[in-house]
């Protein structure tokens, strides 16, 4: 994508999570989208073929990189060294949270959330999954991961209703919550 398609995508984006803070999900028109991103409706088009798509492509973009096996360093924090404990990974999910928080709470205030736990969710698998497998349970794993994954989307849901803690705090209180605080007892 050149330079020009993302600042397009980028004003879009941003239109949209403005008119979130403002109205529900379903009450917000394409249209809306278009004057506020001061774009053509080609133009939106050319991007995105629904405001699903882009609520979609918007979690795409921040998961995308949250959950990437490359981290760098960043402006709020560095996890570049992590040596892929579980904790680290948490912690730096929470932090590109906590950068991306005005859109989130903008997205998870209506019944957008829903479909941004449903992807959220979906990451959360693929994390966890792995994680669990190196923690013997008598309980089903498949209840095990299910429990786990609901529990940190509920946890963030709570967490950017209740900003007073910092991303390392509520890593904390998660994993004390956990099996994988247990397995270093």
């Amino acid at each position: 994508m050149d330079r020009r398609q993302q600042k397009t995508r980028q004003a879009v984006f941003d239109a949209f999570t403005g008119l979130l803070a403002k109205k529900s999900y379903s009450k917000i028109s394409v249209q809306e989208i278009i004057d506020a991103a001061n774009i053509g409706r080609s133009t939106f088009y050319t991007h995105f073929e629904t405001k699903d798509e882009l609520l979609k492509a918007m979690c795409t973009d921040i998961f995308t990189h949250v959950f990437s096996d490359h981290l760098t360093r960043e402006n709020t924090h560095d996890f570049s060294l992590n040596n892929k404990e579980i904790a680290g990974e948490i912690t730096h999910i929470l932090y590109h949270l906590q950068d991306n928080r005005a859109s989130i709470k903008s997205i998870l205030s209506c019944e957008s959330g829903e479909m941004f736990m449903k992807y959220f969710k979906g990451y959360l698998v693929q994390l966890f999954e792995g994680e669990l497998e190196k923690h013997g349970s008598s309980v089903p794993k498949e209840y095990m991961l299910n429990h786990t994954v609901c529990d940190f989307a509920e946890t963030v849901r709570w967490w950017m209703k209740n900003d007073r803690y910092s991303p390392e705090e509520i890593a904390g209180f998660f994993l004390e919550t956990t099996p994988f605080d247990r397995a270093n007892e």
